[in-house]
């Protein structure tokens, strides 16, 4: 399907949930008419869009299935795909509701270019051993082996969709990497030269894996992970975090809550705000009744 999709010049910005259904509730009940339609809107197709040998293969992988309802005759992907500098990433369709579905989005895309500025530079010869926790469609990793052509890079989550998706997209990208089903990096052995992260960092309800970020207002899973990969450095070993917080009365709670970690780790750090208003509707639910806003940053730490 990436295969097919590249010759086609498929491509496809991701936008925000919110703005994903506004686009949708704008279109009304019209069905897909081109394939960014089809896998990046996620909306009802009929079956000649598609070529026959290529459709029959999704369907027999339970990628395309038919749509219910007043739309029945149709069919519908289950995975979408979204492109980011030279590469296609596949994830799951929206709604993503399901507790295991896959994430692709604006944070995506600026957690890229949080890598991109950050990565060290290699050295002749040298092979780093990069880890991307929590890798979802596995973009960070993928991203940083493409700025960091020869490196040993390990994906690691705790869902096993994740780690299937990110598995096709580094296949698609001609890269070999390591795959790791486990908390952080308990399924892992040995120190990293370079660890990338983009935790999920809201409050959900329905504790789906790419979007609950635990207790302390979703910051609980960033400062455990954070914390965890310090441990796991080589010296000058670099931690690349992005993530989200909740601002409580002007106080970034989560930069507090790493100052002991950073400082036991002897780490040289940046840290700085990217954006500082993401999921602006989040705060009209009561647990975020004392927060100002949520703010998207990025922390940067080298291990003495």
């Amino acid at each position: 399907m990436l295969a097919y999709l590249r010759v086609e010049a498929y491509g496809f910005t991701p936008v925000t949930p919110l703005t994903h259904q506004q686009v949708l509730s704008n279109r009304g009940k019209t069905p897909a008419a081109s394939l960014r339609d089809i896998f990046g809107w996620s909306l009802p197709f009929a079956a000649q869009h598609l070529p026959g040998d290529l459709l029959q293969l999704l369907q027999a992988g339970a990628v395309v299935g038919r749509v219910p309802g007043d739309m029945a005759g149709l069919l519908v992907s289950h995975v979408r795909v979204a492109s980011l500098d030279a590469d296609l990433f596949v994830h799951s369709a929206f709604p993503t509701q399901a507790r295991d579905a896959v994430f692709f989005g604006p944070d995506t895309v600026r957690f890229f270019k949080l890598i991109r500025d950050h990565l060290p530079a290699r050295q002749a010869n040298e092979s780093l051993r990069i880890a991307d926790i929590g890798c979802g469609s596995g973009a960070g990793g993928i991203m940083a082996a493409r700025l960091r052509t020869g490196s040993q890079v390990t994906l690691t989550d705790v869902n096993p969709l994740a780690l299937r998706y990110a598995r096709v997209n580094a296949a698609s990208a001609g890269l070999q990497v390591n795959l790791a089903l486990g908390d952080a990096l308990a399924a892992t052995t040995g120190d990293f030269d370079v660890i990338v992260s983009n935790p999920p960092y809201l409050v959900d309800d329905a504790a789906r894996a790419y979007r609950d970020g635990g207790g302390d207002l979703g910051r609980a899973l960033s400062v455990k992970i954070a914390s965890q990969a310090l441990q796991r450095l080589s010296p000058g070993g670099r931690l690349i975090l992005y993530t989200g917080v909740a601002m409580v009365h002007g106080v970034d709670h989560f930069i507090r809550d790493m100052a002991p970690f950073l400082g036991a780790a002897g780490c040289v750090y940046t840290y700085e705000e990217i954006d500082p208003d993401v999921f602006g509707e989040e705060l009209a639910r009561p647990v975020y009744q004392g927060a100002d806003r949520i703010a998207a940053a990025g922390l940067v730490a080298v291990k003495a």
